[in-house]
C-alpha cells in the first residue's frame, strides 16, 4: 500500500515494505523513477530486491520528486533537491539515520544526500550509478532539445504532448522534465502553459548544466566524496547510460567504498540478495 505526504510543499508518494532498520530507496530510472522501477524494469525486476530485503530491512521506496505519482515544482532542480526530499521522508518518518540504497540515477541522489547529510546516511549501496560521456552527451542533448522544441512552439504544446502521449521525459523530450506531474496534478497541469517562456527555458538550461556536468558519476565533487567514511557497495553496469567507469570513478573516491566486481550477466537473483545482506549486515 502506498502513502502520500507533502515534503516542502512537494507531494512525494511512498511504500514501507517490512521490518527492521532503516533502508531508504532511490528508484533507478531517468525521469520516471517511481517505486514500480524496482519491480519492473531490467536488472531490478531480475534480482526482485523488493521481494528479499524487506525480510530483515523496512524499505522505504518512494518516488522521486517530477516522477510517478509524486508532484513537482518547476526550480532550477541540482542533485541537493533530490536529497533534501530523501531527507524530509526520513523526517517525516520519524528516522534519524538510514541505510541508503540508489539505482541508476537514483545512485547520484544518494551520493548528493550521503555529501549533504553524513550523519543520517548509514551506508550506501549504488547499483548502476549513471555516468560516462554518452551518458553526459545524451542527457545533456535531451534538455536542449526541449528548449528548442518550447522557444518553437510554446508551453501549451508541450502540455499537449504530456496529454496526449503521456511519456515521460526520457521517452519523449517535448514534455519537459515535469512531464509526469502534468500528468497527476490537474492545479499543475493548468497552470503550467502559462509560465514566461523565456523564464521557463532559463530554469531548463540551468538544470541540465547542473545535474549532467561531467564525464564521471554526476551528483557530488571527487573533493566532497573524498571527505565521506561511509561505507559504500558498488555494483557496476555496462551499457551507454551506466558505463563501468562510472561505478569505479565511485569506489576511488569513496573511502570505505567495496565494488562487487561482477559482470551485468551474472548479477542475479540468487547472487545479489546475500551479497547485499552482507554488506548491509556488517554497516550497522
Amino acid at each position: 500500500m502506498t502513502n502520500k505526504v507533502v515534503l516542502d510543499g512537494i507531494a512525494t508518494r511512498y511504500e514501507i515494505l517490512g521490518e527492521g532498520p532503516p533502508l531508504l530507496l532511490y528508484a533507478p530510472g531517468g525521469f520516471d523513477a517511481s517505486i514500480e522501477k524496482w519491480r519492473a524494469q531490467g536488472v531490478y525486476e531480475r534480482i526482485k530486491l523488493l521481494e528479499h530485503l524487506p525480510k530483515k530491512y523496512r524499505c522505504i521506496a518512494f518516488d522521486r520528486r517530477e516522477c510517478g505519482q509524486s508532484g513537482g515544482r518547476v526550480e532550477q532542480i541540482t542533485w541537493r533537491h533530490y536529497a533534501a526530499q530523501g531527507k524530509a521522508l526520513l523526517d517525516h518518518l520519524g528516522i534519524p539515520r538510514a541505510h541508503l540504497m540508489g539505482g541508476c540515477m537514483g545512485c547520484s541522489c544518494v551520493i548528493a544526500f550521503a555529501v549533504a547529510y553524513p550523519e543520517a546516511t548509514q551506508s550506501m549501496i549504488l547499483w548502476w550509478p549513471v555516468g560516462g560521456a554518452k551518458y553526459r552527451i545524451k542527457s545533456r542533448a535531451r534538455f536542449t532539445d526541449h528548449v528548442a522544441f518550447v522557444r518553437e512552439h510554446g508551453l501549451q504544446a508541450a502540455a499537449s504532448v504530456v496529454q496526449t502521449d503521456g511519456q515521460p521525459f526520457n521517452a519523449d523530450s517535448r514534455g519537459g522534465p515535469w512531464a509526469s506531474p502534468m500528468r497527476s496534478d490537474r492545479a499543475f497541469a493548468a497552470s503550467f502553459p502559462h509560465m514566461n517562456r523565456g523564464v521557463y527555458t532559463t530554469i531548463v538550461k540551468g538544470m541540465r548544466d547542473a545535474l549532467f556536468d561531467r564525464d564521471t558519476s554526476p551528483g557530488a565533487s571527487p573533493e566532497d566524496l573524498f571527505t565521506l567514511a561511509i561505507p559504500a557497495l558498488v555494483v557496476p553496469g555496462r551499457d551507454a547510460s551506466h558505463a563501468t567507469s562510472a561505478a569505479r570513478y565511485l569506489e576511488e573516491c569513496l573511502a570505505k567504498s567495496q565494488y562487487w566486481d561482477a559482470p551485468p550477466e551474472a548479477q542475479t537473483e540468487a547472487a545479489a540478495t546475500p551479497r547485499l545482506l552482507q554488506f548491509l549486515d556488517a554497516a550497522r
